[in-house]
């Protein structure tokens, strides 16, 4: 049977493994492991160092404690200093009563805090440092205990989870916009290749008309200048999609706005948001709702013939619903090999289900289409 002190502990750090895991940002995760580490041993000061690709200075540096106009009189937070530097390297905890009696020590910058009490823990992943938290001034003791110690130790072994997984994530945040990007190249390859070609082929018959037959080179002229448009609307079209969508500081909503106003200019189609019971969620399902609504409505312009297009947003009863419709020609979303045809299709689908919902495309030649995504927004 554990004791009290112990099940408290437990509690304590399970309570701080679940408030970091609960940040959705990277930073945030890593600034409340040093919080929680801070408050569960009573320490005044820490830091989370996490070590560049080479090991040997801090690519990142997270403190708590001090305000900014402290940090200001510091200067530049260290890259490659003492005591702090030599922990990047050793996979054993560090405890002292005055960390300046340390041989590793080597200076306080004027404005620092002059500091005693030391606990500096590894965190440890696959036998090599990913970071290191170091604590100072224990509030109301001399010094850290062997029990503080141990209650970091364990911290710090859940915490090497927490920072894998906060690195997968950045990873995958990387590779989906590398695919993205991908397939935006595809796009451009496609679309605006075709339509070079035509421009080639068209200022070529033009030139040998222009004595012969002056009236249909005239024509032909007129259709150069056409294909030449449409190749700048594609163009405009495609860098709007590859600059980064503001989600994080605008919300989906305006994000969304702005994107189909680009797309009513290049286009001149009748396109319309509607989004009034719409409130914003978490960036990671929103980043995937707008690409979904990117993708259909791209699919609208290139494909559907259609005059008009409405996207519907809405969040009812623990769950968000998207709609995109079109008044176009339709097409049967059953015909084989049409996920070969349109590749977004596929793309769209994976994306909803990712969000733990589902997509549904209602469609029938000559009659429009109607794409719809619902998933949970917990």
């Amino acid at each position: 049977m554990a004791r009290t002190d112990d099940r408290q502990l437990l509690h304590a750090i399970s309570d701080a493994v679940l408030a970091i895991l609960a940040e959705r940002r990277p930073e945030r995760s890593l600034r409340k492991l040093i919080e929680s580490a801070c408050s569960l041993v009573g320490a005044k000061y820490g830091a989370l160092g996490i070590p560049d690709e080479s090991g040997e200075e801090f690519r990142e540096f997270i403190f708590t404690g001090m305000d900014d106009e402290l940090v200001a009189r510091i200067g530049p937070l260290p890259r490659r200093h003492g005591l702090l530097a030599a922990m990047l390297r050793e996979t054993g905890a560090y405890r002292s009563a005055d960390v300046t009696k340390d041989p590793r020590f080597e200076w306080w910058p004027d404005a620092h805090p002059r500091m005693s009490s030391f606990l500096g823990v590894p965190i440890v992943s696959g036998g090599s440092v990913i970071a290191a938290i170091y604590l100072t001034d224990k509030v109301d003791a001399p010094e850290f205990s062997a029990e503080d110690q141990e209650a970091i130790e364990m911290l710090a072994a859940h915490a090497a989870v927490a920072i894998e997984n906060a690195r997968l994530h950045e990873r995958s945040r990387e590779l989906s916009a590398v695919e993205e990007r991908n397939r935006l190249a595809r796009d451009l390859h496609d679309s605006v290749k075709q339509t070079l070609f035509s421009i080639s082929l068209t200022a070529e018959a033009t030139a040998q008309l222009i004595d012969s037959e002056p009236a249909e080179a005239k024509v032909q002229a007129e259709t150069l200048r056409d294909l030449s448009r449409q190749a700048v609307e594609e163009m405009r079209s495609l860098i709007f999609e590859l600059r980064p969508a503001e989600l994080e500081s605008e919300g989906l909503l305006e994000t969304l706005r702005k994107h189909v106003d680009v797309v009513r200019r290049v286009s001149r189609l009748d396109v319309e948001l509607r989004g009034d019971s719409y409130e914003a969620l978490p960036v990671d399902i929103e980043r995937q709702l707008l690409r979904i609504a990117q993708e259909a409505l791209s699919n609208a312009v290139k494909h559907s013939q259609a005059t008009s297009v409405t996207l519907d947003l809405s969040v009812t009863n623990g769950r968000v619903r998207l709609t995109v419709r079109d008044d176009g020609r339709g097409f049967d979303p059953d015909e084989p090999g049409i996920r070969g045809k349109r590749l977004g299709i596929t793309s769209m689908e994976e994306r909803a289900v990712e969000l733990g919902g589902e997509l549904n495309i209602e469609s029938t030649p000559g009659q429009g289409t109607l794409v719809v995504v619902e998933a949970p927004v917990d």
